[in-house]
């Protein structure tokens, strides 16, 4: 069939909205029209080659969007449902049946590859094929192939534009701090970054009921929505040599969590040395070299007790936690909608313009019904 996607073609060149053609759905495949799909920094990443996604392909992974069409072997829903889509895990290693998908086995393929396990690509342009499964969806397109493990039905009325970022960004920020770090009750938490991620976490902490919520952000904007957001503190981070000092000495002790969302390695250094004894860091950005070392040092981590926790989508298990969040949102307690941006599909290089540029926190894009066919 035939569809409009926005193809990334080459690192750090805009993105090619163009007509392009689809598969029809194999056999344990759903076909999904998008309504509505946010931007990711990783989005960024795979098509700039941080993350070594072959291009060209379509990326795109924080779709919402109604099924059109199902394989034969699908169970998990059925035509007319709507769904949000997320990353793509195989369901059936240790890691999955441990309820921890986000570390499968075979996630890294599934999701950065951009093909089918069988090297097949979906998408083509005239004979040309073009890179497809992105994170198990490639949903900067008007339809998209997805697959049981990253499709969740969906219940709730709420706008596809205001769902959208919970498939990756605001899930894997609010994941973080509520699964991967857990934080108890009265704890303090540093956040570095207060991007769509960073204030997720922000906005989860506040669920938590941390009692120290420090937010760490160059732009005074979004150190005022932090605050707005639930933040008891915030901080530029003017200095970094001096940072962590001025971290600790907003609390006296330290930091019990802290949670890296930049990946920088001057402010992921800064994030450690401002945890107290036994404190926990946590690493969520996507660093710009591949080969960044981690912060601090063997003889520190050691002496202090620090742990250094990777997290990928904020430990999260979708089928579960996703609809959790939709709850608390439902309910006043996780206001994520503030940090959103809608865009129409075809201005995708304005939205990715503005995020990049710190005028927009969240871009999500809209696809029109005139769009959609």
């Amino acid at each position: 069939m035939k569809v409009t996607a926005a193809v990334a073609r080459a690192a750090r060149e805009p993105f090619d909205v163009t007509s392009l053609e689809l598969d029809e759905p194999r056999e344990d495949e759903i076909l999904v029209r998008i309504e509505a799909v946010g931007i990711c920094h990783t989005d960024l990443a795979a098509r700039d080659q941080i993350l070594r996604t072959p291009l060209p392909a379509v990326l795109g992974h924080e779709g919402v969007g109604v099924v059109e069409r199902v394989g034969s072997a699908v169970r998990k829903v059925a035509l007319g449902d709507r769904v949000i889509l997320t990353f793509r895990s195989c369901g059936q290693c240790r890691r999955c049946a441990a309820h921890e998908p986000a570390y499968c086995q075979t996630g890294p393929a599934l999701n950065y590859a951009a093909r089918r396990k069988d090297g097949s690509k979906a998408f083509h342009e005239g004979e040309t094929p073009i890179g497809s499964n992105f994170f198990g969806q490639s949903s900067f397109s008007t339809h998209a192939l997805v697959y049981e493990s990253n499709a969740i039905k969906l219940t709730t009325r709420l706008p596809a534009t205001v769902l959208a970022p919970l498939g990756c960004g605001v899930q894997a920020g609010a994941g973080g701090v509520l699964r991967a770090l857990n934080c108890e009750p009265g704890s303090s938490l540093v956040v570095t970054g207060g991007g769509a991620v960073g204030l997720s976490a922000v906005l989860a902490a506040v669920v938590a009921g941390c009692g120290s919520i420090v937010v760490v952000e160059p732009r005074a904007s979004r150190r005022d929505l932090a605050r707005e957001l639930g933040a008891t503190h915030s901080l530029a981070p003017d200095d970094a040599s001096t940072l962590a000092k001025r971290i600790r000495d907003l609390v006296g002790t330290g930091m019990d969590y802290a949670l890296d969302t930049t990946g920088i390695p001057a402010v992921m250094d800064a994030a450690l040395h401002s945890l107290r004894p036994h404190g926990t860091l946590g690493l969520l950005g996507i660093p710009r070299e591949a080969k960044a070392p981690l912060p601090g040092s063997v003889a520190e981590v050691l002496t202090l007790g620090w742990r250094i926790k990777g997290i990928i989508g904020g430990d999260s298990d979708p089928d579960e936690f996703i609809p959790y969040l939709i709850d608390l949102h439902e309910r006043g307690l996780f206001p994520f909608d503030r940090l959103i941006r809608t865009y129409p599909f075809a201005a995708i290089n304005d939205a990715v313009r503005d995020q990049s540029g710190g005028e927009t926190i969240k871009p999500v894009l809209a696809f029109t019904p005139a769009g959609d066919r």
